[in-house]
């Protein structure tokens, strides 16, 4: 069974392996974005453009954003729900940290005036880890109910 401890240092082993997760927010249609954390934990950093629907959601609102992300693993391996607060962030020094070459393929540089700088403070997170459907369907042949080894598989992490 694994402790809450396991399931955060596997959260952050799948999102740090893959980076794309599900984004939504308070008037915004989830869609993939790349999350950036430091360190293994939040905040969870994405850049985005001032002309996409979050970038325009965000910059006429001052307020930070109800958000979600919702994450897969590649595998499967892993599914995590994160909620929490959504805010554009101008910290110069945040952008030249997290800046990398992926991120620069999308903008003019640095300055680019369209480039925004996402921060999601973490609020909660859940983490459910997913035993191979494979071996759930010989469980269900062997007559054992595939269920019980779910239940033990699955907490709230404090990614902060």
């Amino acid at each position: 069974m694994p402790n809450r401890e396991d399931l955060e240092a596997r959260f952050w082993k799948h999102l740090n392996d893959d980076r794309t997760l599900l984004l939504g927010a308070a008037g915004v249609v989830p869609r993939p974005m790349t999350a950036i954390a430091e360190d293994d934990h939040a905040p969870l950093w994405f850049f985005t453009a001032a002309d996409t629907d979050v970038g325009e959601v965000l910059e006429g609102s001052h307020a930070p954003l109800d958000a979600v992300a919702t994450f897969a693993a590649r595998d499967h391996a892993l599914f995590a729900t994160i909620t929490g607060a959504l805010v554009a962030d101008k910290d110069r020094a945040a952008v030249d940290r997290l800046w990398n070459p992926f991120i620069a393929a999308w903008f003019e540089g640095k300055d680019d005036p369209k480039l925004r700088l996402l921060r999601m403070d973490v609020a909660d997170a859940h983490v459910w880890l997913n035993e191979n459907s494979m071996l759930a369907g010989i469980k269900l042949l062997l007559g054992r109910d595939p269920k019980e080894s779910h239940r033990d598989k699955a907490g709230e992490v404090d990614l902060g």
